[in-house]
C-alpha cells in the first residue's frame, strides 16, 4: 500500500511551506531516513527524510510552490504500485479527497530530522558522525551538492586536528560547485562563503554564477515585498550616549556577575518596548481595511549568518527584566548562527531592530520587515563635538534611523516615537518610572 507524503508541520505556528527542491525524481528508489526534500519557510529551510523505504511513486506538488500545512504533496511506494486516485488526479489536477485524513495519520513520521538549513548528509554519515561524537558542520562534503557522506566523517575524524578544517554548509556546497579545496583556505577560524570566493575568483579569472539558497530566495522575496507594498519613510535622529553609555557599564558589570552580557542592543530593546507605550502604532501591523495594534511587543534582532540574514525575536520584551531580554536574544543569536532556531523564533515578530555600529555605520535606511510597522536602524557611536548649554564639549554621539509604514504612522507619530526613544536614551532612569 502506497504511502501519502503531506506538507509537515515544522513548528507550532507554521501554516505553509514551499517545496524548494525535490531531492529525487518520479521512480527514484528511496531509503527510509534519506533526505527527500527541502521545505523553505519564513527565512528558514529544512531537510526532510523519507518515512520509508521504497520508490517515489508520484510527485503532486512542483517545486517553489506554497502550499499549507497537510497537502499532499507525493505517494511513496513499492516500484509498479498504483497511486490511489491517480487517473483521476491527473485528470482533475486535483487531490484525492480521501488524502487529507491519510495525510493526517502520515503527519509525524513524514516530519523527519530537522537538519540546520543548508546542511545535507546521508543517513549513514549523521550515523557514523554520532558514534564519532563529530559535528557534522565541521565536516565538508564530497557528495552530490556538497551532500556529506560516511567518507567524508571517516576522514575528518582520522585527520590531525592541523588538518581538519572547519567549513560552514553554504561554503562547502559553494566549494563544491567552485571547485575549490576548503582545506587550501586559510581562515580565521571556520571557512565562510566569502572565503570561498575569494580563493575561487582570482584563481578562476572568470565570473561566477551562484544559485540561490532557499533563505536568499525567501529574503529576495519579502523585501521586494516590502519595497512595493509598503510606503515607508525614513526619519534620522542624533542621540546623544553619554548617560546610556554609564548605565550599560554598570547594568554589564552587575550582569557579568550573573553570567549575562549586557549589550546597547538590549537595552535599546527594553526602550523601543517602553516606547511603544507612548506611541502604539510603532507595535502594529495593517490589515487590509484596518490597523491591528499588537498586545506584545516582540523585537527581532537582524542577525547576519553565513549565506543570509536571520530575524528571531523576543517575545513579550515589554514584560521581561534587562537579564532576560539579554539572556534570551543571546540565546537566540547563538541558535541562529549554529542552524539550530525552531520555527517559532522566527514568527510572531512586531518589531525590528538592527545595527550596523560595529562597520562603522552613520546612517543607512532598513527595510520593513513586512507584516511589521517599523524598524529601527543602530549606527556607530562616534565622539563629536557638540553645543551643550552654549559650550561646545565632546560626546559620544549616534545616529538612530526609524523606518516606518506610512500607511500607519504619519510624519508625526514617527517622529514622537522616535524622539520618545531618544529621551529614553539619554535618560535612561526613566524606564524605573
Amino acid at each position: 500500500m502506497s504511502t501519502p507524503l503531506t506538507m509537515p508541520k515544522l513548528g507550532l505556528t507554521m501554516n505553509t511551506g514551499v517545496i524548494s527542491r525535490w531531492n529525487k525524481k518520479e521512480g527514484d528508489a528511496v531509503a527510509k531516513g534519506e533526505i527527500l526534500m527541502v521545505v523553505a519557510t519564513d527565512k528558514l529551510t529544512f531537510d526532510v527524510e523519507s518515512p520509508v523505504e521504497g520508490t517515489l511513486l508520484k510527485i503532486l506538488v512542483p517545486e517553489g510552490k506554497d502550499v499549507p500545512v497537510g497537502e499532499l504533496l507525493a505517494y511513496l511506494g513499492q516500484a509498479g504500485e498504483t497511486v490511489p486516485g491517480s487517473a483521476a488526479t491527473e485528470a482533475a489536477g486535483t487531490v484525492p479527497a480521501q488524502a487529507p485524513a491519510a495525510a493526517s495519520a502520515e503527519k509525524p513520521s513524514s516530519r523527519g530530522t530537522v537538519l540546520p538549513a543548508g546542511l545535507r548528509a546521508t543517513p549513514l554519515a549523521r550515523k557514523t558522525a554520532r558514534e564519532e561524537g563529530i559535528d557534522l558542520s565541521a565536516v565538508t562534503g564530497s557528495g552530490p551538492e556538497g551532500r556529506i557522506v560516511r567518507k567524508d566523517v571517516e576522514a575528518f575524524a582520522a585527520a590531525p586536528e592541523s588538518r581538519k578544517v572547519k567549513a560552514s554548509p553554504t561554503a562547502a556546497k559553494a566549494a563544491a560547485d567552485l571547485g575549490v579545496d576548503v582545506s587550501s583556505i586559510a581562515a580565521d577560524g571556520r571557512v565562510m562563503k566569502v572565503d570561498v570566493l575569494k580563493a575561487a575568483s582570482p584563481a578562476a579569472a572568470r565570473d561566477v554564477r551562484l544559485p540561490l539558497s532557499p533563505m536568499r530566495k525567501v529574503i529576495a522575496e519579502r523585501m521586494s515585498l516590502s519595497r512595493a507594498t509598503i510606503p515607508s519613510v525614513a526619519y534620522d535622529m542624533d542621540v546623544d550616549f553619554t548617560a546610556l553609555g554609564e548605565f550599560r557599564s554598570k547594568v554589564k558589570a552587575e550582569g557579568a556577575k550573573r553570567g549575562v552580557k549586557i549589550s546597547y542592543n538590549h537595552i535599546l530593546m527594553k526602550i523601543c518596548a517602553a516606547a511603544v507605550k507612548d506611541v502604539p502604532l510603532a507595535n502594529s501591523s495593517f490589515d487590509g481595511d484596518a490597523i491591528l495594534l499588537h498586545g506584545n511587543v516582540n523585537i527581532g534582532l537582524a542577525v547576519a549568518v553565513d549565506g543570509g540574514l536571520l530575524v528571531p525575536n523576543v517575545k513579550a520584551v515589554q514584560e521581561k527584566s534587562l537579564l532576560e531580554i539579554a539572556e534570551e536574544t543571546e540565546r537566540l543569536v547563538d541558535q541562529a548562527r549554529s542552524g539550530k532556531l525552531a520555527l517559532e523564533d522566527m514568527q510572531g515578530g512586531t518589531f525590528t531592530i538592527t545595527n550596523l555600529g560595529m562597520f562603522g555605520t552613520r546612517s543607512f535606511t532598513p527595510i520593513v520587515n513586512p507584516p511589521e510597522a517599523c524598524i529601527l536602524g543602530v549606527n556607530a557611536i562616534t565622539e563629536k563635538p557638540v553645543a551643550v548649554e552654549g559650550t561646545v564639549v565632546i560626546r559620544p554621539m549616534s545616529v538612530l534611523s526609524l523606518v516606518a509604514d506610512h500607511r500607519i504612522l504619519d510624519g508625526a507619530e514617527a517622529a514622537r516615537f522616535l524622539a520618545r526613544v531618544r529621551e529614553l536614551a539619554e535618560n535612561p532612569w526613566l524606564l524605573l518610572l
